[in-house]
């Protein structure tokens, strides 16, 4: 093939791939915004407008729209119903990242907590532990795993490491309705203070996904919290794998 031919064929295949990576990018942008608005109960009847009235409201051509909405699906967020239209399957309860509260007294408004105790004991504090906890290494814990739901659908597998001077105290307590917070505040006669926290997904392994019924190697996000007391003493050390699919994180900073 002549030079000039082969450069003519390259710059057509060029154009045509990166016309269909602008159609990707405007569809995942458009799947965004329209996932922001399932979230934020923009349609409490449970269903999208249509195809074209999607279209018309976004600027979008009715193969975006298609295509946006199919990342929708593919996320289980919504499905098509024939004689209905797009419809909201999987609702997502929005957890709030600006006060310090346990889970119940965060999805208060949304539904009923429960809690299964998967397992309760002391155990040796591991190396990291023990030091995130200001104790000597190999000190017990009291190690609690709990499977919380919220309106009998699994949400997050917590892991929770407390010192067993403290720990002690909630061995016989209703951890299944209770708050590990509220018994906290009860035991040591003062409020909780503040938590460190980190937040990132991470894959789910095969024991994690089975308690909480999600694909083996799904995305969950995990939040590590160190909570303290109000005098600064760490008490609370817990590992927690959410539901990506089932809970949204938001919050309000400030520009200080």
């Amino acid at each position: 093939m002549p030079t000039e031919r082969i450069r003519e064929h390259a710059g057509a295949t060029t154009v045509a791939a990166r016309r269909r990576r602008l159609r990707a990018d405007r569809a995942r942008q458009l799947a965004d915004l329209l996932r922001h608005q399932i979230i934020s109960g923009a349609h409490p009847a449970g269903t999208l407008p249509h195809e074209g009235t999607i279209g018309r409201d976004y600027g979008a051509s009715r193969n975006t729209v298609r295509q946006a909405l199919d990342l929708l699906r593919a996320e289980q967020l919504v499905d098509r119903v024939p004689g209905v239209g797009t419809v909201v399957v999987c609702r997502k309860y929005r957890h709030g990242l600006n006060r310090l509260q346990g889970l119940a007294e965060t999805l208060h408004e949304q539904g009923t907590v429960t809690n299964q105790v998967r397992t309760m004991a002391p155990v040796p504090a591991p190396v990291p532990v023990a030091g995130r906890l200001r104790l000597p290494p190999h000190t017990d814990v009291l190690c609690i795993e709990r499977l919380r739901l919220l309106n009998d659908l699994p949400l997050s597998l917590d892991v929770t490491y407390i010192p067993m001077d403290i720990g002690a105290g909630l061995i016989g307590c209703d951890l299944e309705n209770t708050d590990v917070f509220r018994l906290l505040e009860e035991l040591t006669g003062q409020p909780l203070g503040t938590a460190d926290i980190t937040l990132e997904a991470v894959n789910a392994d095969a024991h994690s996904a089975a308690v909480l019924q999600a694909p083996r190697g799904a995305a969950v996000l995990m939040l590590e919290r160190l909570t303290h007391l109000a005098d600064g003493r760490p008490v609370d050390l817990e590992f927690i794998r959410f539901r990506g699919d089932r809970l949204t994180m938001h919050g309000l900073l400030h520009r200080v």
